[in-house]
């Protein structure tokens, strides 16, 4: 393909993609309203999953008395948030159009290094919606947000510019598919950029279909993909799994003796080698109460179920 294809492809992708994505607005309650002052207003990004559904991130609402859509036509209209998840930045959002067309959705699972990416939002609140090209530079990483305390795990790394307004928004593969969402930056750092991925969302989404409502299952660790070099460094003869890199003290995995530096390669019977699928493993266990975990340490083999913890999201 030319360059002159690729572009008309990429435009074309924009063209399809920029229906589905939406400008939020929003507007906190402030004490400084009853003096006559302006109450807080933020911007973000978001785009329609279904009819009268659409995605965004937490931070983009959170707190909001009062949430303004703007469509990709430039109509206005309402919002209302109807589940939400701080552990995963993700909130779901009512919207007041069912003539919009869902954005598709890809798998996530699929992304590899190198693979390009456009980035779709609101920069700076901005009405847009506006596109930037990028590649994705890596896959899982976790983010540490110093003002929540938040962990955000396996997000999507991209060389795309990313600009406060742009939360929220997809990331859209060459095939106009959306693979992630738009959930922050690092202000010192420059074309660095990161996303959660589109198979988190539909995790989410489910959980809500399922339960009613988002729910947090877990054991209490912090999880990494086992590599080569740390599988050599534990003395541990597989390939495959993740490594415990923390373990929060009086939780179920701390009270069962897990610990830092073991390996955990399978879950719920079957094998895990990603932070999502070991997440997904507890989830899928919080019917039974407690996840099966097959446990390397060293040249040890330890095999126990470890109760799940579901707490309300509020």
């Amino acid at each position: 393909m030319s360059m002159r294809d690729l572009s008309r492809a990429l435009a074309e992708v924009v063209r399809e993609v920029s229906r589905s994505v939406i400008t939020i607005y929003t507007v906190r309650p402030s004490l400084e309203s009853f003096f006559g002052l302006t109450p807080l207003v933020g911007a973000g990004s978001g785009f329609i999953v279904g009819e009268g559904l659409a995605v965004t991130n937490y931070h983009v609402v959170r707190g909001a008395g009062v949430v303004e859509v703007v469509y990709g036509d430039g109509v206005r209209g309402g919002g209302r948030v109807l589940a939400h998840d701080p552990g995963r930045d993700l909130a779901l959002l009512a919207v007041d159009r069912r003539d919009v067309k869902p954005i598709r959705l890809g798998d996530s699972d699929k992304l590899e290094p190198g693979e390009l990416v456009l980035v779709v939002g609101s920069p700076l609140g901005l009405q847009g919606p506006s596109i930037s090209l990028g590649v994705v530079s890596a896959i899982g990483r976790t983010l540490v947000d110093q003002e929540s305390g938040v962990i955000l795990e396996d997000l999507i790394q991209t060389d795309a510019a990313i600009n406060p307004g742009n939360s929220g928004g997809p990331i859209v593969n060459a095939s106009g598919e959306a693979v992630g969402v738009t959930t922050a930056i690092i202000a010192r750092a420059q074309g660095i950029g990161f996303a959660i991925p589109i198979n988190t969302v539909r995790r989410f989404i489910a959980m809500i279909e399922k339960y009613g409502r988002p729910l947090r299952a877990w054991i209490g660790v912090y999880v990494a993909p086992l590599t080569a070099e740390i599988a050599s460094m534990l003395g541990v003869a597989v390939k495959e799994g993740v490594v415990v890199v923390r373990v929060m003290p009086r939780t179920p995995a701390h009270i069962h003796g897990l610990r830092e530096g073991d390996v955990i390669v399978k879950a719920a019977g079957r094998k895990v080698k990603s932070v999502r699928e070991l997440r997904e493993a507890i989830e899928d266990s919080v019917d039974q109460g407690c996840v099966e975990l097959e446990v390397l340490r060293g040249r040890s083999k330890i095999e126990d179920c470890v109760p799940v913890v579901v707490e309300e999201i509020a």
